[in-house]
């Protein structure tokens, strides 16, 4: 596993000074996740940029936000993050088991990382290896869905 001992910002920290990751962190603090994505790590967060939670369903990002909805809001946000630093250097294909239980595949398509969720849909990893103190992002374009 790799290391980036130059990066200053935790995960959370860099998605929130990012513009395009308002809807991952409003959803990381109704989860009341913010505080484990910024502790010690290192964790790998597939973090969806905000088209990708806008291209839900209408009315999908707002029901997942309401505090009823918190433990299946914090299981779709779970199944973004793999323990470890993984960076593309070192992306295979194949079965990744995420933090909340549940499993994803990764392909390899030509110079493409493609992940595919429980449910069949895939996301593509739009931009590798974003560097934190306590982990890695790779930015994707849809957002996964556990079983």
């Amino acid at each position: 596993m790799s290391t980036t001992p130059t990066a200053t910002k935790n995960i959370v920290e860099i998605a929130s000074s990012s513009g395009d990751f308002s809807a991952l962190v409003a959803a990381v603090k109704a989860a009341g996740l913010a505080e484990t994505l910024a502790g010690k790590g290192p964790f790998t967060v597939f973090a969806p940029i905000d088209k990708a939670f806008a291209a839900l369903p209408v009315g999908t990002v707002d029901m997942l936000l309401k505090p009823e909805n918190k433990s299946q809001l914090a299981s779709i946000l779970t199944y973004h993050v793999v323990p470890g630093s993984l960076f593309s250097n070192e992306v295979k294909g194949g079965d990744v088991t995420t933090v909340n239980g549940g499993r994803f595949t990764i392909s390899l398509d030509g110079g493409s990382v493609i992940l595919t969720d429980a449910r069949g849909g895939k996301a593509r990893v739009i931009q590798p290896d974003v560097a934190a103190s306590n982990g890695v992002i790779h930015i994707i374009d849809s957002v996964l869905l556990p079983e």
